[in-house]
């Protein structure tokens, strides 16, 4: 499917969605739309798969003969003709795809039973994502659809309200879909399109689950560059890549699709909300990351309740190629007396309670590589408030680990108008500077957000890439200088945006004005030659 397809397949969606949601949020119409999508996904994949195991054994049926035995799916026929091999077949499925969908909840069916405005529709399809949670091998699908709420008053007050919505919903969904090849990844790009959609009717809750589009481009081109051979350009593999605020994914598929299919050993991310967890192990798998090229994790980044990350032993403690992270700004938290002993924190300190930026940096900062990379979205007060942030900022600097500072523009996020900034950190830095690019200028002006361009992405990344300097846009600048403005990384104090008067060239200025004079007289003497013919009165 082309490019143009793609889109246009997201945006027949969305105007479904747009017009199906009614009053009902659209965060709550959201996790409904992209967990049918998902359905419709897993079950394209599953009898992709049954029918290259059962090879000449699947039934040959076409879709009209199909229609008349009243089965929606060949593998339905298979399944009612060959009832003692069902459970040795669906061993394999678990083994080879690692889920289990049965006949009666393929998308197909269930579509089917929309059409139709089955009453069983709403029973058939919980009992479906209750089969495939369950059911499945790997860990990956347990409680993958446990924030979708079938029996939800907003979709109606009885059974029979609530299933008539849903069939009104799941048949537009399936109409809309047929317009378009069932090439898989054209999904992928849909779910990813209705994210930014619905991201975009959230607001503040938006922050929760989307890093817009053109800044996820900058991080995951700035992890990625440095795996490049810098003679030949050809990028070499990434063992890993976390994001530890990972919210819908987005951040990771975009490193991922940089690096190509092959380009990362292993991807792993972290988030909070149980809702948000759930979109991005769908949002993977929808891309076609197998469930065993991921892992999320449904946890507290700051208590670090995550298992593989609480290794003490130096030798075996996780440590990641690249990491890229857009964390809830200032976000409040509580410290403990055993955090400050955390080796998260212990060597820099701990974050103030009002702000966790710096809690997020150190979690992140820590379990990065030797030669990895970091890159960080955080809110400007980071580089310069006062405190115990001076005092972390200060040892990161002390120590070479802050190589760049970029400062964006203004309403970029649905979730918030303010600047941001992105730090890139390294553990072995070689400049023994600090770049500083000052990019806030630098954007389109929007109807509701502000918008980088791919020129004004193209220039931060060139810039940071080869460390260039440009008057009022980037500079690099000494240890001795920032030491000198108390470890205060303000970019102001370091680029000034002010435009300097021009000079005055007096000799060419009194130039002009003679020859302003001269022509002055010539015309009044070419007026004054008019009134003499016509018999007027001469200009003095």
């Amino acid at each position: 499917m082309t490019e143009q397809n793609q889109k246009q397949l997201g945006k027949t969606l969305w105007a479904i969605a747009d017009q199906l949601r009614g009053a009902m949020d659209a965060d709550d119409f959201r996790d409904y739309m992209l967990s049918f999508l998902f359905l419709r996904y897993l079950s394209d994949n599953y009898e992709a798969a049954a029918k290259k195991e059962l090879g000449s054994d699947y039934p040959d049926i076409a879709a009209d003969v199909l229609q008349k035995t009243g089965a929606s799916t060949p593998l339905q026929i298979w399944y009612e003709e060959n009832l003692s091999d069902v459970p040795a077949f669906e061993k394999q499925m678990r083994r080879k795809v690692h889920y289990v969908i049965e006949p009666l909840h393929l998308w197909s069916s269930i579509a089917n039973m929309a059409r139709t405005q089955n009453a069983e529709m709403l029973s058939t399809l919980q009992a479906g994502f209750k089969y495939i949670e369950t059911e499945s091998f790997q860990s990956t699908f347990s409680g993958l659809f446990s924030e979708i709420d079938l029996a939800s008053p907003k979709l109606g007050k009885t059974y029979t309200e609530r299933n008539a919505k849903l069939c009104t919903i799941i048949q537009k969904i399936a109409d809309g879909l047929a317009e378009f090849s069932r090439e898989m990844d054209a999904l992928g790009d849909a779910y990813e399109y209705l994210i930014g959609q619905f991201a975009a009717g959230s607001g503040k809750k938006a922050g929760e689950f989307y890093t817009p589009q053109q800044i996820s481009d900058i991080l995951s081109t700035i992890v990625t560059l440095d795996s490049q051979e810098p003679k030949t350009g050809v990028k070499q593999r990434l063992d890993s890549v976390m994001d530890f605020a990972c919210g819908s994914g987005s951040l990771l598929l975009n490193v991922r699709k940089r690096m190509g299919q092959h380009g990362i050993g292993k991807i792993y991310g972290q988030e909070k909300n149980i809702t948000t967890y759930n979109l991005a192990r769908m949002n993977m798998l929808l891309h076609g990351v197998k469930d065993t090229e991921f892992e999320i994790f449904h946890g507290d980044t700051l208590t670090n309740d995550w298992d593989i990350l609480r290794e003490l032993n130096p030798a075996k403690k996780p440590s990641f190629d690249a990491i890229v992270a857009n964390p809830p700004f200032s976000y409040r938290w509580d410290t403990t007396d055993a955090l400050a002993d955390d080796v998260r924190f212990k060597n820099h300190g701990l974050a103030p309670k009002s702000a966790a930026d710096f809690a997020f940096l150190l979690h992140g900062f820590h379990f990065l590589k030797d030669e990895g990379v970091m890159a960080i979205i955080l809110p400007h007060g980071v580089l310069f408030r006062g405190g115990a942030e001076e005092r972390i900022r200060t040892k990161l600097l002390k120590d070479g680990h802050i190589d760049t500072v970029i400062g964006l523009p203004s309403n970029l996020f649905y979730s918030t108008g303010i600047p941001v900034c992105i730090l890139v950190l390294k553990k072995c830095k070689k400049p023994d500077d600090v770049l500083f690019i000052n990019a806030a200028e630098h954007f389109v002006k929007g109807k509701r957000q502000n918008q980088l361009t791919d020129a004004h992405i193209a220039k931060i990344i060139k810039t940071y890439q080869f460390r260039e300097e440009e008057a009022r846009y980037s500079r690099r600048v000494g240890m001795a200088e920032i030491e000198k403005n108390e470890f205060n990384l303000n970019i102001s104090r370091y680029i000034s945006t002010a435009v300097g008067e021009a000079e005055i060239d007096l000799a060419a200025t009194h130039g002009e004005l003679v020859e302003i004079e001269k022509a002055i007289v010539a015309a009044k003497q070419k007026h004054n030659a008019f009134l003499k013919e016509l018999g007027l009165n001469l200009l003095p």
